[in-house]
């Protein structure tokens, strides 16, 4: 097993340090978590914070146990500075795919909510109080008023945007390394595996239900496809360009 490289070590530390932190004071989750731009709880900070808050210690483990597992190797291979670069780029790719969908989702039942009389900041000052009008209800489908109101409200947190991107990496760089997982008893190709994990994703985004369960997973899928998407443009860049200097960093 490869040793742990620096820069890694330190985003592990880090990761720790916010996660104690966030245990200790627990209202530090409003302020370092990511919420949706329109909620008034949004600040321009948590673009970054919120990578490194994770709401329980399965979700922190299971986080840095990959950041170690590939984030070691792609840092060995590019060095600190480049892995840096590609790590936060990826976390800020999630975030902004995240923010897209949850743009996408408010805004078509705003817009639906004036086109029927109301004003944009008496809906906005009715959220902001956690209330709504239940008129609203009989305007909107059910899927529109929960996907209207779950994006207001949503909020993101956790280092898992940044790890699909490392995924997205080492699949590009490694296609035929075999993964092998506790609940799959067969290796699997990164080649295979990390698509087949991005489609798994995009299905439980679109459909908004848990593969355990009926209901919303909790887990921001589109966030963990934008961290995907940033990374592979990343490593498209690269591969291209990679002979300008005849080496990858």
């Amino acid at each position: 097993m490869m040793n742990i490289t620096p820069v890694v070590k330190q985003l592990l530390i880090i990761n720790i340090i916010f996660f104690i932190g966030s245990q200790l004071v627990p209202v530090s989750y409003d302020y370092l978590i990511m919420y949706f731009p329109e909620n008034p709880d949004f600040k321009i900070w948590q673009i970054i914070t919120h990578m490194f808050m994770h709401a329980n210690l399965l979700h922190i483990a299971f986080n840095m146990f990959a950041l170690y597992s590939f984030g070691s190797m792609l840092e060995h291979f590019w060095g600190g500075k480049k892995f840096l670069f590609f790590y936060i780029s990826c976390g800020l790719g999630a975030a902004l795919l995240n923010f897209a969908v949850n743009y996408y989702s408010f805004q078509e039942g705003l817009n639906i909510l004036i086109a029927n009389g109301y004003s944009k900041s008496y809906v906005l000052q009715l959220l902001s109080e956690n209330q709504i009008a239940v008129k609203w209800k009989e305007i909107l489908t059910v899927t529109q008023f929960e996907n209207f109101t779950t994006a207001y409200g949503s909020a993101v947190l956790g280092a898992s945007g940044a790890i699909y991107g490392l995924l997205t990496a080492f699949a590009f760089m490694f296609p035929n390394a075999e993964l092998a997982l506790m609940f799959i008893p067969i290796p699997i190709k990164a080649k295979y595996f990390v698509p087949g994990l991005l489609l798994v994703d995009l299905f439980l985004g679109l459909k908004g239900s848990s593969l355990f369960g009926s209901g919303g997973t909790g887990i921001a899928h589109f966030a963990h496809l934008g961290g995907a998407v940033a990374g592979f443009l990343m490593m498209l860049y690269w591969k291209k360009n990679q002979f300008n200097n005849n080496r990858w960093n």
